[in-house]
């Protein structure tokens, strides 16, 4: 018994320790990446790097955050973001719905169809979806990116149907004798009882938009209406040979994403787990 406790000890000693060694290794590139930042030019390529800066020059973000309008391209940002994730997760969780809890004919056939599109690559449908904006006269407006997330995307309702399917009917089926309505299921237990997935297609929503920049390319002209990806990408432009300048703009443009999966991360990875457990 002892002998078998040590080893179980050394067993999970060493996957601690192979852990620990992978967290190093990923964390090297964003220690690099603030290091960078706040170095002067004369220490940004000795041999061996020079990780601790001396002098710190923490005015290296002040000057690269003034150097264009990015209060206004996080405005922008901020707006496309949530509005985007709101709708994503509003459709896709009513959509799922339908397909996890209510009886139709043809249910499953249409949710193989709605799978199917996974599989058409967007470079596909980016001109098509172009032309049918520019019609609308949509083109140099927030609509094209927003608009579409109105109307559920296919993983966001794989993953939530997937979720919904863990919940025993049997709440459905008291709630019905108790007088309440498909939409009263849906609202009353459905949703609270599927917050860690909700919080889950919430978060990938927020991480996936905050950092798209085909999108925003596409459908936005006017600087002032541009996304901090757009900003960060002319900036880059601009200051390509000032290493420090551009690490300071783009850890800023990043931590936002860093901040909010350390907060949400225990809701994130419980909602992807569990959405695969039923099929």
């Amino acid at each position: 018994m002892v002998k078998r406790k040590k080893q179980e000890f050394l067993f999970k000693l060493l996957i601690f320790i192979a852990i620990l060694i992978g967290a190093i290794l990923l964390l090297i590139p964003l220690a690099w990446l603030v290091s960078t930042s706040l170095k002067p030019r004369g220490q940004l390529f000795l041999t061996p790097p020079k990780w601790i800066p001396n002098p710190i020059l923490w005015g290296n973000y002040k000057k690269a955050l003034t150097i264009l309008p990015f209060h206004i391209f996080l405005k922008n940002t901020l707006i496309i973001t949530f509005s985007v994730t709101f709708g994503t997760v509003l459709s896709s969780s009513i959509v799922a719905f339908g397909f996890a809890r209510l009886r139709a004919p043809l249910r499953n056939f249409f949710f193989i169809v709605l799978l199917s599109t996974l599989m058409i690559p967007f470079q596909v449908v980016m001109i098509p979806r172009f032309i049918l904006f520019k019609y609308l006269n949509w083109i140099d407006t927030f609509a094209p990116i927003i608009v579409p997330n109105f109307f559920a995307g296919a993983w966001n309702v794989f993953l939530l149907r997937q979720f919904y399917l863990t919940i025993p009917l049997e709440y459905d089926d008291a709630a019905r004798i108790d007088g309440c309505s498909s939409w009263g299921i849906y609202w009353r237990i459905i949703l609270p009882l599927a917050k860690p997935a909700l919080v889950a297609i919430g978060v990938y929503s927020i991480m996936w938009q905050w950092n798209d920049f085909l999108e925003p390319l596409i459908y936005l002209n006017s600087q002032r209406k541009f996304t901090l990806q757009l900003g960060l990408r002319i900036f880059q432009g601009m200051h390509f040979t000032d290493w420090s300048l551009m690490m300071a703009a783009t850890t800023v443009v990043l931590l936002p994403c860093l901040i909010l999966f350390f907060f949400t991360q225990r809701y994130f990875m419980k909602g992807i787990v569990v959405s695969g457990v039923k099929g």
